[in-house]
């Protein structure tokens, strides 16, 4: 039996009637409408004052924004992840042709395995094309194969502020709020976007060849977050971790306070301020422990850190609706001028010892020592599977603008300070009392996963089980003041840094 539809059409004395004449059109004296044009008929505009173009695959499609690995030399390894690696390249041909990028390839059989791996890869890839601002990396093009994504990133040769931080073993105050400033400004700028960072941390920074930061790998950040809005996926770096991520009681702009709060700490002490020997006491160091300071901090700065370090977001400095305003505000930054600071006009504290924009020397000598090889996709994606990522193709506008114009001849690995941080502190602070693990578990809000995964320590401070982790024991790597650091005891222990659910996986560089 056919399907009747029933349809209620309006009577046309019904439909309303604009009384406006606005979009009328007027026509002049000697002017008229003909009522039945021909089709068929020529115009001849030759005549006529026009202006004629050459329809050519120059203008309508151009050849140089058809990205393909095969536009880019391979130089240096920069890093590896569990998605792909990063490659330090320089462009064959167009409009930049020679310059040096940092490449990030990332394999799209690893990624489309977990459906928040391929939303945080999209995010990624969206985030880092409506984002330009000074203190964060740019994204110059963006284009995919049939097995792989590339990314193409400005190529930051001053390295990660991880490495200057490891060199130096802490910073001075003044030296500590000159990067802060910058990376405040940077998330300000995210903020305002409706974006939250989620992985602050000093391997996250990198510095060009002045010693200015740079905001890198985007994979763990998420869109459209207002004020009023929280999102719940559980991702990070556990020591820069906040709370209410790790509850799973809904984040918003706020955790990425918390986590420059706890770089703050790292930068002037030598170690974030909640770190333990393995996962579960970093997680109870957090949620419960408490601030202790060195006897050499300042009032403003013990002030800024139990502020941006409240476990309570609400009550955090910077929660919404101030934002970034409030902390600018704070007199740990009474001697910054914020407009000197987003126009570059303070000189960096370090400038970076670089010999060329491709030198590689701030980079771990075991990547980039390696034969640079994108290596062959063994397995290909269904059409279907490929359509997930349409649309990732990019080139920059900044590129673009270069094109038409005229041509002119012519896993993180862990701090190497220790697991015992508070124990062999050179300042003498000791490790915050946590409640015992009995006591700590019967406490509303604390998750059950808080015991999985981690050794226990036994009575002479040694973990009873082993997770085959790497060895923590020995040398000491960094000095504060002529102060040998030495490590702590806790061999074979769960290693303190997890990312969960990255988009990525790998530092972005």
């Amino acid at each position: 039996m056919a399907t009747v539809f029933d349809i209620e059409l309006h009577d046309v004395e019904t439909v309303e009637v604009s009384d406006s004449d606005d979009n009328e059109i007027q026509l002049s004296e000697g002017q008229f409408i003909n009522e039945n044009p021909d089709p068929n008929e020529v115009i001849d505009l030759t005549d006529g004052d026009f202006e004629t173009l050459e329809l050519t695959e120059a203008n309508v499609n151009p050849t140089q924004e058809r990205m393909s690995p095969k536009d880019f030399d391979l130089l240096k390894v920069l890093g590896k992840g569990g998605y792909g690696k990063v490659f330090q390249c320089r462009k064959r041909s167009g409009a930049d042709s020679g310059k040096i990028f940092a490449m990030k390839v990332l394999r799209k059989a690893s990624i489309v395995r977990n459906q928040k791996d391929v939303s945080h890869t999209k995010a990624e890839r969206n985030i880092l094309e409506s984002v330009m601002h000074p203190f964060i990396v740019q994204l110059n093009y963006a284009f995919q194969t049939g097995g792989k994504l590339y990314l193409v990133l400005e190529y930051l040769n001053g390295g990660e502020l991880f490495t200057h931080l490891e060199n130096e073993g802490i910073f001075m105050e003044d030296c500590s709020a000159f990067y802060l400033a910058e990376i405040i400004l940077a998330l300000e700028h995210l903020h305002s976007l409706g974006i939250i960072y989620r992985d602050l941390k000093p391997e996250n920074i990198l510095l060009d060849q002045e010693g200015h930061v740079k905001l890198t790998d985007f994979g763990l950040s998420k869109e459209h977050i207002q004020d009023n809005t929280r999102t719940l996926t559980f991702c990070g770096t556990i020591e820069y971790m906040a709370p209410e991520i790790i509850l799973r009681q809904g984040h918003g702009k706020a955790a990425d306070w918390w986590s420059l709060g706890a770089l703050l700490y790292d930068m002037t002490t030598g170690a974030p301020p909640f770190h333990g020997g393995c996962r579960k006491t970093t997680i109870e160091l957090i949620l419960r422990g408490k601030l202790t300071f060195p006897q050499y901090m300042t009032t403003d700065m013990k002030d800024i850190l139990r502020r941006l370090l409240k476990k309570k977001p609400q009550d955090r400095l910077g929660a919404p609706p101030d934002d970034a305003k409030s902390i600018k505000k704070h007199p740990f930054f009474k001697h910054i001028n914020w407009d000197d600071v987003l126009n570059k006009r303070i000189e960096p504290p370090y400038k970076p010892c670089v010999s060329s924009d491709d030198d590689v020397s701030q980079f771990d000598p075991k990547f980039t020592k390696q034969t640079p090889v994108d290596s062959p996709v063994d397995s290909f994606l269904s059409e279907s599977v490929n359509m997930i990522f349409e649309g990732f193709t990019y080139v920059a506008p900044s590129i673009l603008e270069e094109m038409y114009k005229p041509l002119i001849s012519k896993s993180r690995s862990p701090r190497k300070l220790g697991s015992s941080y508070r124990q062999h502190h050179p300042f003498g602070f000791n490790l915050p009392s946590i409640p015992s693990s009995s006591n700590l578990q019967q406490q509303a809000g604390i998750s059950s996963f808080l015991d999985a995964g981690c050794p226990f320590e036994g009575p002479s401070g040694v973990p009873e089980s082993s997770s085959g982790g790497p060895s923590r024991g020995g040398a000491s790597l960094r000095t504060n003041y002529g102060i040998p650091i030495r490590r702590g005891n806790y061999n074979n222990c769960t290693t303190e840094m997890m990312e969960v659910g990255s988009g990525g996986g790998i530092s972005q560089v």
